[in-house]
Formats: structure tokens, C-alpha cells, sequence
């Protein structure tokens, strides 16, 4: 339908809209926008391969919007803002939609919510200062889909399609679980109804099934809502049904009694009629939690405002909210315009998808040597963040997405943090860009010595073997204080990074001689600062020994296979004693992590380290945490779950937990039913109150805790 060069022209021009560099008149920018908006409409609706993002999208609408707006002359039937969206495919039959569906309005904050909230009232002859009610709901990112009842049973289900005709899949439906083939609606009157509502796939089930497919070596699902809206299209219903589809119900979009007479708006309200789907066995978003009745358009805003921080611990894919008139009757006095509802309208939240160019690569080194390609693009706003770095993993990912230097590339930020290619919009390559040539020395190196980088059998990674430069002993350093190693608070990354460049920091032994003197002199720091940095590296002195064998970086040893070794040795050193056999008898403890802990073991300069590190005071030998709570057979806590909350007086959180692993107890990290004792300290919080509603819960106070300890 679209040739390569004019994919190229759309995209560029689209770009140049996007970015305010494109100036015609109005009447030639209309024309301009319409074919725009045609083209990309082609890309969403037919191939389910975008190459703008939904915001972007959204703002091209809105441009050729305003200019229709200002200039109604120009307006003509075939203009994108004259209809509603499609996605027919021509693969089902075309069925009518009992009311046809329009779009919504879109908003992007509270402002836009405000404006919404005066347009309705002004609509309804109403006082724009007295509160009007709305109802607010996620806005979920799938495929739409049309449910008719008649007489409580499920006779079609059909897609969006044009939102006038819809493509029956009423076979696929009828597999997705969450949609009743049954429910009651004759007891509130309704004979004949059509509700609406969209088909997702829970991110974890979606995960869940990408892992699957790897294993099984085929091409991995895009995204949760392609998967969706795809499945809802397959000829097979038992694949349909393979694809763990659920169907969230959002509206009644018709509804009528026996007589052909209207019975919805005997519901009064539309949080009245989600709550009776909800009864009738529709799966719709929990009131109160998922949406909320809100009094005014404020609280309508700040609801929003909420959900778009939470948006990535909820279980799936939403890409906004919708607000609503809540009052039916009210809906209906507001009418609706061509295009969508005056009684309602899309809260969107910041794009998590953009285009860019990939404008070039450069490369990173990790503790263990590990070459790291980033790629460099064109900066692009993507869910409030401006992007220019994104990670492209190893050389594999590289090919298998054939990505080149000058594609235009398709981010996301995957649960939403952390940006990634999806891929490169290759329709749109006009033979400029250039292969990405992965190196065959270490790229990070700038010293004379060259390093040839190797990738180990069954590894994607390709590795600098011997640091010659210093990069990795910096990595090294960085991860040893991390959280995860030795957990030095206030040690971050971007303090070492300052005091490796004023050659304070250059070897994991440097952590434990730091010049406090010079660090308190330094802007940001000050005596005190310096004071509880020194206090932070004093106590990890005293870690755990598998803190300490976990922060040595040493390749494969995870925090697993550390905390079961520190269990079997009294000494750090007896490591450098040990065979590969010795490891191997330790239960999931394989021959790769052998291998690599003996080689490290065995390299004098390793060894003269810990010895250092021991003169320094760190702790080389097992502690009360690295003996598992089994083999203590004794004590007042024996076989007890125990959780500490609050601030405690006598001692640290750490020393109590210590305290308690050698009395026998088991520590755990949440109220849950499984919960023993509870120890509370100054400003307990929602800990205290959760296990005081358990009632299962022996709740102790610092001294009462000591106290058991020292009569056990």
C-alpha cells in the first residue's frame, strides 16, 4: 500500500510536525496531516506495527484538529477526525454494533481535567463553580471487545472494527474465562444488552509466556497488548485460549428491557452499573482501589495523578485513566460530538514509547569483564524522562534485531524504568545506515597493551580477561559497597566514582583506609558526613562472611552459592585449601562455580588481599547469619518466624536479627499469617496494627525480647 521511500517521507515529516519544524499554510498542513494520520492509522489498526508511539500519535491528531477547529471550512469527510479508528481485517465476518463506539478526548493533566470539567459544565447549563461527580478507572492497554446478552446468555462477541462494525469472535470469547456465558442482567430489567470492556494479559502471564517461548527458540511477543489484541483475532479458539486472555468489562453500552425500552439509566450512576457487572460475574476493576466515585474534578485529577506513580506495580498494562460523568442521565444531556463522548475523556500518562534515531554505540565494562554495548540516540522524551542511553545487552542482541548505526528505533520502558529497543522500523532504511561492528579488543582499554576480548562457551557475553586499565577494578569497588555486597550506606556509586578520580579508591582494600581527614573537607561533605561514612564502613567490618565473598565479584558466585559456602568454612582462607571436589559436595553448588572460585583462590594477589582486608579488621569468618537457623537446637526462639519494626534503643536492627538467628529463630520480612513474634521498637507503624489484626501475633518490646534472650 505504502512504498519504502514514501514510509520514509511519512516518518520524516511526521517527525518534523512533532518537533514544530514544519510551517505550510493551514490549508496545506491539513491536507499534509490527514495523509499523515492515514498512514500511521495503516501502521496501528491493520499491520500492528506502529512506528510513532500513541502520544505521538496523539499530538499529530491534535494539530490537524486545532487547524480544522480554527479553519472549519477545510474540513472534509475523509478527515481522521471525522471518524473513529479501525482495526477490520477482513479475516471475520462484519457485524453492527447494537450503539456505535466512539473515541475519547485526551488529556495529559490536571489542567486539561480542569478545562474537560468547565466544557461539561457549561454543556449542562451548570454553575462552573459547584462540584460535579466523575467516575475514574484505569484505562487498559489491550483489545476492545463487544459483548451482546440476550435473554442472560452470551450470543456475540465482536471487535471494535470501525466502531459502527465490529468483527464477530464470539467463538474466541466465549474460551477467555473472566467473560460469563451467563449473568442474571433480567433481574435488573435488562433484556437485551451490550457491555464493553478490554482483553489484556497480565504482565507476569506475559513474561511467563516469553520465557516459554525462548526455551522453545521461537520469536518472542512484542508486548502485552499486541499479544491481546492479536490473540482476539486467531482462527483457532483453542491458541485463544492458550494466550491467557482476560476481559475487563468498563460499560454498558446498550441496554434495553422486554418492551425495547431503556434500562440502564435506571442504574442513576455509572459506578452503580460497574458495581452490578461486578455482580453479575464481570471481571471490572475493584471499587474503591482500581476506581473511585470522585465529588469534584480535583479529586478526579488526583486520583489520576496516583495511579500514573503506581501505574507499574499494578498487574497490567495501563496506559491511563478514563473520567466520566458519573450521573447517567447527566451523560446523556451532554451528548456527544462525531468523534467521542462529551461526558468523558482519556487521562493519558506520559508516553513509554517513543521513536529516535540510533545515532551511534559505545560500550561499558563490568566487574567481571563483561563488554556491555549502549546504545546512543537521538534524546526523546519517553514517560517524563529524557532518554539518550539505552543498553543493547550483548552482540546477540545486536544481530538478532539487525540493528544498524542511523536506524529509527522504537523505545519502551519496560516495566516502565528501564528503556529498550523493541526494534528498528526497517521500512523506514534509505540505505544510509551502516552495520554496528562489534569490536575485537577491549573497547574500554586506552593504554598500549591490547586486550582481545573472549566469550566463553554457552555465554552471550563477550569479556575483557585481564583489566589492564583499571575500568573493572572501579566496577568491582562500586558493587562491594553496594546494597547487595556490604551494604555500605552512603557509599554510592557517584562517591566512588569521586574518590577513585582523586586516587583514594583504586582497589576493594581501599574502601577500608579511606583518608576521612581529606573526605571532610570536600564540597557536600563536612566533619559529620564524613564521621557517618566512616561509622557505615565500621559496620561492615562486621558483616556476614558471605557478604564479603559475594562483594569479591568473582564470576558465577551469586548470593546463593556464597551463603552456602560461608557455611561450610571456618576461615576465608580455607577457600584457597579446597579442591573442586570439596565444592561439589556442597548441594547446588555446580563444577562452573568450582572452577571459577578455585582460579580466583589461587592467585596470590587474591589471596594477599583478604589477608589485608583481615589486618584491616574486616570479618573473615562465618557469622551467626551464615549458619542457617536449622542447626540451632536450642534457644527461646527455636523454630520461631520473627520480625523486627520500629527503631530500636539498645542495639541495631542488624545486631537484633543476629541475636535471633542464634536463639533458633527464623527471620522473615512481612506481616503474613506465618508471623510468630513481632518485635516493636519507637514508631512501630502499619506493621503493629496489621499483626495486632492477625491476633496470632506474640507482639514483644526491646527489653521483653532481650529478656527472653537472656532467660533462654
Amino acid at each position: 500500500m505504502y512504498s519504502p521511500t514514501d514510509q520514509r517521507q511519512f516518518y520524516d515529516r511526521s517527525k518534523a510536525y512533532l518537533q514544530g519544524d514544519a510551517t505550510p499554510a493551514a490549508n496545506a498542513a491539513v491536507a499534509e496531516l490527514r495523509q499523515l494520520l492515514h498512514y500511521h492509522e495503516w501502521r496501528y489498526y491493520v499491520q500492528d506495527d506502529p512506528v510513532l508511539s500513541d502520544f505521538e500519535y496523539d499530538a499529530l491528531y491534535q494539530q490537524l484538529q486545532g487547524l480544522e477547529s480554527a479553519h472549519p471550512e477545510l474540513v472534509t469527510p475523509d478527515s481522521p477526525t471525522q471518524r473513529v479508528g479501525s482495526d477490520l481485517t477482513g479475516d471475520f465476518q462484519s457485524v453492527p454494533h447494537l450503539v456505535p463506539m466512539l473515541s475519547l478526548g485526551n488529556s495529559y493533566n490536571a489542567e486539561d481535567l480542569q478545562e474537560f470539567d468547565r466544557q461539561v459544565k457549561r454543556m449542562l447549563n451548570q454553575d462552573e463553580s459547584a462540584p460535579l461527580a466523575y467516575a475514574v478507572e484505569p484505562k487498559f492497554d489491550g483489545g476492545t471487545i463487544v459483548l451482546v446478552y440476550e435473554n442472560d446468555r452470551l450470543v456475540r462477541a465482536a471487535t471494535r472494527g470501525d466502531g459502527v462494525l465490529g468483527e464477530e469472535i464470539t467463538h474466541n470469547a466465549r474460551v477467555i474465562k473472566s467473560i460469563p456465558l451467563f449473568a442474571a442482567f433480567s433481574k435488573y430489567g435488562l433484556h437485551r444488552v451490550e457491555v464493553r470492556g478490554e482483553v489484556i494479559i497480565r504482565k507476569d502471564r506475559f513474561a511467563k509466556m516469553n520465557a516459554e517461548r525462548e526455551q522453545d527458540g521461537k520469536v518472542l511477543y512484542a508486548n502485552p497488548r499486541n499479544t491481546a489484541t492479536g490473540g482476539l483475532r486467531m482462527k483457532s479458539p483453542a491458541e485463544v485460549a492458550e494466550r491467557n486472555l482476560e476481559a475487563f468489562i468498563y460499560s454498558f453500552g446498550y441496554g434495553v428491557d422486554a418492551a425495547g425500552n431503556d434500562a440502564v439509566q435506571a442504574l442513576g450512576t455509572h459506578s452503580r452499573a460497574l458495581d452490578v457487572l461486578t455482580e453479575l460475574g464481570f471481571k471490572v476493576p475493584a471499587s474503591g482501589s482500581e476506581r473511585t466515585h470522585a465529588p469534584d474534578i480535583a479529586a478526579a485529577a488526583a486520583f489520576c495523578a496516583q495511579w500514573e506513580r503506581q501505574r507499574d506495580a499494578y498487574p497490567y498494562e495501563i496506559d491511563g485513566m478514563v473520567v466520566k460523568v458519573d450521573d447517567l442521565v447527566l451523560q446523556e444531556r451532554a451528548g456527544y460530538t462525531s468523534h467521542h463522548p462529551r461526558w468523558a475523556i482519556a487521562y493519558k500518562f506520559a508516553a513509554k514509547q517513543a521513536t529516535t534515531t540510533l545515532e551511534n554505540v559505545e560500550y561499558q565494562v563490568g566487574k567481571i569483564g563483561t563488554i556491555t554495548p549502549v546504545a546512543k540516540t537521538t534524546p526523546v522524551s519517553l514517560a517524563g524522562v529524557m532518554i539518550s542511553s539505552v543498553s543493547l545487552h550483548n552482540e546477540d542482541f545486536i544481530r538478532d534485531k539487525d540493528l544498524r548505526l542511523g536506524d529509527k528505533v522504537l523505545l519502551e520502558r519496560a516495566g516502565d524504568v528501564i528503556p529498550y529497543i523493541v526494534k528498528p522500523l526497517a521500512d523506514l532504511r534509505d540505505g544510509s545506515e551502516r552495520p554496528i561492528v562489534w569490536p575485537l579488543t577491549c573497547p574500554i582499554n586506552t593504554t598500549a597493551e591490547v586486550v582481545p576480548l573472549v566469550r566463553e562457551s554457552g555465554e552471550a557475553a563477550w569479556r575483557c580477561p585481564h583489566c589492564v586499565c583499571g575500568a573493572q577494578d572501579l566496577q568491582r569497588i562500586i558493587f562491594h559497597v553496594s546494597k547487595a555486597a556490604m551494604d555500605i550506606d552512603g557509599m554510592g556509586k557517584r562517591y566512588v566514582e569521586q574518590f577513585h578520580a582523586r586516587g583514594w579508591l583504586n582497589t576493594i582494600v581501599d574502601v577500608y583506609r579511606l583518608p576521612y581527614e581529606w573526605i571532610s573537607v570536600l564540597d557536600g561533605f563536612g566533619n559529620k558526613s564524613a564521621e557517618n561514612l566512616k561509622a557505615s564502613v565500621e559496620r561492615a567490618k562486621q558483616n556476614p562472611l558471605w557478604r564479603l565473598l559475594y562483594g569479591l565479584s568473582i564470576h558465577h558466585f551469586g548470593k546463593k552459592a556464597t551463603q552456602l559456602v560461608a557455611q561450610n568454612v571456618e576461615h576465608v582462607l580455607d577457600l584457597a585449601e579446597w579442591t573442586e571436589e570439596q565444592f561439589l559436595h556442597i548441594k547446588d553448588i555446580g563444577p562452573t562455580v568450582a572452577q571459577n572460585v578455585r582460579a580466583w583462590f589461587s592467585d596470590p594477589a587474591n589471596v594477599a588481599m583478604l589477608q589485608e582486608l583481615e589486618r584491616l579488621g574486616v570479618n573473615v569468618r562465618p557469622t551467626a547469619e551464615d549458619r542457617p537457623a536449622a542447626v540451632v537446637t536450642e534457644g527461646p526462639f527455636v523454630g520461631k518466624s520473627i520480625l523486627f519494626t520500629g527503631s530500636l534503643e539498645r542495639m541495631s536492627r542488624k545486631e537484633a536479627q543476629e541475636r535471633a538467628l542464634n536463639a533458633g529463630a527464623k527471620i522473615v520480612s512481612a506481616v503474613s499469617g506465618k508471623l510468630d513474634v513481632l518485635v516493636v521498637g519507637d514508631k512501630p507503624g502499619s506493621k503493629l496494627k496489621k499483626a495486632q489484626e492477625l491476633g496470632t501475633v506474640r507482639v514483644l518490646t526491646e527489653d521483653q525480647f532481650l529478656a527472653e534472650l537472656a532467660g533462654g
